[in-house]
């Protein structure tokens, strides 16, 4: 699908300090952009950022990056930050945004620099020769490797049944990761939703009665 340019998506994004310009320049170097020590969990992928916003005001003794490949698309979730109240944004000193392909993810963060790694009703790129750019193809698991700590998760919900089930072939056949947990009605799990933060689409996709897939993956030992 072709994404509707929006002109003024690449003066917002400059002009907000929370996007970050140099990413490739800050590799090993996200404690000293966030100027603490906590963990940094990423969310590829982050769409109008209703969870990732979400999170960082629960918890903010993580520091967190949302990803977008588009700046129209990023535009969407840095307004929705914008547009909170003064006291809001400022108590959200734990939130960042970059504009960037997930492609160079290990480019951007150093090994270990990353504990957990969050994918939201991905793409599903349902096409059979375009599946090395899902999300959670094995290639992209390779490059998740690479920036994780050793004890480091990834997250993936989805409505995409077909989406999933790749997901969980391509985990199972992994030498790297394997599924620490998983659930195909996400909102009928008591254990793995409790303290679920659902994104726009997540409550769109329920809302129509479809069930929510969720995984966790975490490194094999």
């Amino acid at each position: 699908m072709r994404l509707r340019n929006i002109p003024r998506a690449e003066s917002v994004l400059k002009e907000c300090n929370e996007v970050i310009k140099n990413e490739e320049n800050l590799k090993g170097k996200w404690k000293e952009v966030f100027q603490n020590t906590h963990p940094l969990h990423i969310e590829i992928g982050m769409g109008k950022g209703q969870f990732l916003l979400t999170l960082a005001a629960q918890n903010p003794e993580i520091n967190y990056i949302g990803i977008e490949r588009y700046s129209s698309v990023l535009l969407r979730a840095v307004e929705r930050f914008q547009n909170m109240d003064t006291s809001a944004q400022e108590s959200l000193s734990n939130i960042r945004f970059i504009c960037m392909d997930a492609h160079d993810i290990a480019n951007d963060f150093a090994p270990g620099e990353v504990s957990r790694i969050y994918l939201n009703f991905s793409d599903p790129w349902p096409k059979a020769r375009h599946a090395r750019r899902r999300l959670t193809s094995s290639k992209f698991f390779t490059e998740y490797d690479k920036v994780l700590t050793s004890d480091g998760t990834v997250e993936f919900k989805t409505d995409n049944r077909l989406l999933f089930d790749f997901s969980v072939e391509q985990l199972n056949t992994s030498d790297t990761f394997k599924i620490q947990a998983l659930t195909y009605d996400l909102h009928q799990d008591a254990s793995m939703s409790q303290g679920n933060i659902m994104t726009e689409y997540e409550e769109k996709f329920s809302a129509q009665g479809n069930p929510i897939c969720k995984l966790v993956a975490a490194r094999r030992r």
